[in-house]
């Protein structure tokens, strides 16, 4: 198989044994129809020039690649809904293989949809090509507004007829490959504690922090708890000035680098809503858009109390008391971000957001939160622009004028992103659910994928202008 010299495999998580994974096959397709592959993602990891065959072979029938042992689906518990469940693991899914990408990382390459595995449970191991296709799409904005993500690696269509309850049925079928800076999930350590294995939290520990949190002092639980948190912090935050809502904050959806993955009943806000919520199943609102910080720092207080088998309290303590200063200090570096200013100190920084907020609250169903977003980019540089735009007429009152005048102090942070001609543009990309059904309804009805390739392509020239780092 043709790999390039960047190609370094590293297959780490597998080599803990046993104890942490299981190895699996993956289903027998009886098709391998190539609808997506991520050039880009490939290339960091040294894969960009496999042919078409050779990546079906790969990502569709999961041959190994070089220096890999195969496929592992890795074990885990979990809080669902803040229910436990021991039954967990990688039950449609497995890890594939490590290797180091162009910036060092370690990097993963997880599946979805694989095919059943030990912790399948009653499910039959496999995913829609819908929900594919979303994942794909969710990815892909989420990488553009610079939120830490996984990002969609390759989707095959698998040529299966899925039942399922919760969409039309007989629906088709599809195997997902995401390329992830590590699927070790909280609900990894949550195992090893339920089980009472001290020997697997500190293992899990010197593996996480050797790999993912190399400033963490050896054996030093508190240290990596910090790291893991502040993270975490940043990933909210960044949630949060994207407009986004995950819908489902289990504690086996968030992992140990703070990076977002799983996407499955998410959402972007159409305009400023508290209470909006992703997921159908969540009645009580649990996970909705303003409990997304609640829900991670949740989380994290599960993960505390596993590290309590091997350390103290007391700091432990101290480092679940870092998330909320944390989060404030993401979000604004999150909102600055987003209206591309440059930041002025906290108390301005601060004023900016609380502005921002307050005029997208006020402004109901008609201040939509991405155009605000889109036409108030570049700070005040931009204001003839927003004036004379779409939505001029709701840049008037109080609420605006305040948001104005925060928005003046800040200086513009490479103003020359707004000779892009996306910023001619009178709309902004927004990825709201009546688009993303437009776009499956036109590959449902006449295995169109036009509509899904030209939003891809949008959203890749969003992501070169912006130039957010996440």
């Amino acid at each position: 198989m043709p790999v390039s010299p960047a190609y370094r495999p590293e297959p780490r998580f597998f080599n803990l044994g046993a104890d942490y994974a299981d190895a699996v096959q993956a289903a027998d397709f009886p098709q391998t129809i190539l609808r997506f592959r991520n050039d880009r993602a490939a290339a960091e990891v040294g894969l960009e020039g496999l042919s078409e065959a050779e990546w079906i072979a790969a990502f569709g029938r999961f041959a190994p690649l070089p220096g890999q042992p195969g496929p592992i689906a890795m074990r885990y518990h979990g809080h669902q809904f803040r229910h436990y469940n021991p039954d967990l693991g990688d039950g449609r899914g497995f890890l594939a293989a490590q290797m180091r990408d162009g910036a060092d990382r370690l990097m993963d390459l997880g599946t979805k949809g694989s095919g059943t595995t030990p912790w399948s449970r009653s499910g039959d191991g496999r995913l829609t090509l819908k929900g594919g296709m979303r994942e794909v799409l969710a990815a892909a904005m989420l990488e553009a507004q610079g939120v830490p993500t996984s990002r969609a690696f390759s989707l095959i269509e698998t040529g299966e007829a899925l039942e399922r309850g919760d969409e039309p049925s007989p629906t088709r079928s599809a195997v997902l490959v995401r390329l992830s800076h590590s699927h070790v999930r909280f609900g990894t350590f949550q195992r090893a504690a339920y089980l009472g294995r001290v020997d697997q939290i500190e293992a899990l520990i010197e593996h996480v922090r050797t790999l993912y949190h190399p400033s963490v002092a050896a054996g030093d639980a508190h240290g990596l708890l910090t790291a893991i948190v502040e993270a975490s912090a940043k990933l909210t935050a960044r949630w949060i000035a994207a407009g986004f809502v995950h819908g489902v904050l289990n504690t086996d959806n968030l992992n140990v680098t703070g990076e977002s993955f799983d996407y499955g009943p998410w959402r972007f806000l159409p305009e400023y809503d508290p209470a909006f919520t992703a997921a159908y199943f969540d009645q009580t609102g649990l996970y909705a858009f303003a409990r997304q910080p609640e829900a991670v720092f949740w989380n994290l207080t599960q993960l505390a109390g596993c590290l309590k088998l091997v350390a103290d309290v007391e700091p432990l303590t101290a480092a679940l008391n870092g998330f909320g200063p944390a989060y404030i200090r993401e979000l604004r570096a999150a909102f600055l971000m987003r209206l591309g200013v440059s930041s002025l100190g906290e108390a301005a920084d601060q004023r900016l957001v609380d502005a921002t907020l307050a005029l997208l609250r006020e402004g109901g169903a008609a201040m939509r939160w991405e155009p605000l977003f889109f036409d108030w980019f570049g700070g005040f540089a931009s204001s003839a622009r927003a004036l004379s735009g779409p939505r001029a007429k709701l840049y008037q009152g109080e609420a605006f004028d305040a948001f104005r005048f925060a928005l003046m102090e800040h200086e513009p942070d490479r103003i020359e992103r707004l000779e892009h001609p996306m910023f001619a543009a009178r709309e902004p990309e927004e990825m709201l659910i009546d688009e993303v059904e437009a776009i499956w309804a036109a590959i449902d009805a006449d295995d169109d994928w036009t509509p899904f390739k030209a939003k891809l392509a949008r959203l890749e020239a969003a992501r070169v202008t912006w130039g957010f780092s996440a």
